[in-house]
């Protein structure tokens, strides 16, 4: 849960951390720190421990002004950038579809409608997949360092694999 009164200070330090897309349908990226999967990484201190969360996970939390995520709810990516933090209302349906919630089934079938997943060789064999993944997402942080530059991100988008799998 993120409460906007408690966790005022640390709401400002993701804000700070984000570049958001000027289309009514780009991404919003996270330019923190990237994990080794691709995805962001914040941290927050709760109850005097640091907690490292995705990025997309705690935009989803904020976007629920106060409201918890359930254990069960996974936040999901209908756009394939592992750093948009960008929350889609609930029931949008337009494309793409940014960070919304679901479940674990949910975001499985997602994946088998964008032909994601299903052990592909550059998964199996390693870490090739989550190494390609990773190259994109750091390369998209550094297109959007001094702000959003079209060009800049659709050349990072390139990179490596195209979508989250």
């Amino acid at each position: 849960m993120v409460d906007p009164v408690r966790d005022a200070d640390e709401i400002a330090r993701f804000e700070a951390a984000v570049v958001r897309g000027p289309g009514a349908t780009d991404c919003w990226i996270f330019t923190g720190a990237i994990g080794g999967d691709g995805y962001g990484r914040f941290w927050v201190y709760r109850e005097g421990r640091r907690i490292m969360l995705r990025s997309n996970r705690y935009a989803l939390a904020l976007a629920r002004k106060g409201e918890p995520l359930e254990p069960w709810e996974r936040s999901l990516h209908g756009c394939d950038v592992p750093l948009c933090v960008r929350p889609s209302e609930a029931g949008d349906t337009g494309r793409p579809r940014h960070v919304y919630a679901g479940t674990q089934r949910d975001n499985m079938e997602q994946m088998g409608r964008s032909g994601r997943g299903g052990g592909r060789v550059a998964v199996r064999r390693g870490n090739a997949g989550l190494l390609a993944r990773k190259e994109r997402s750091v390369a998209l942080r550094e297109a959007v360092r001094h702000g959003w530059e079209a060009e800049a991100v659709a050349d990072a988008l390139a990179v490596g694999h195209p979508t989250l799998w």
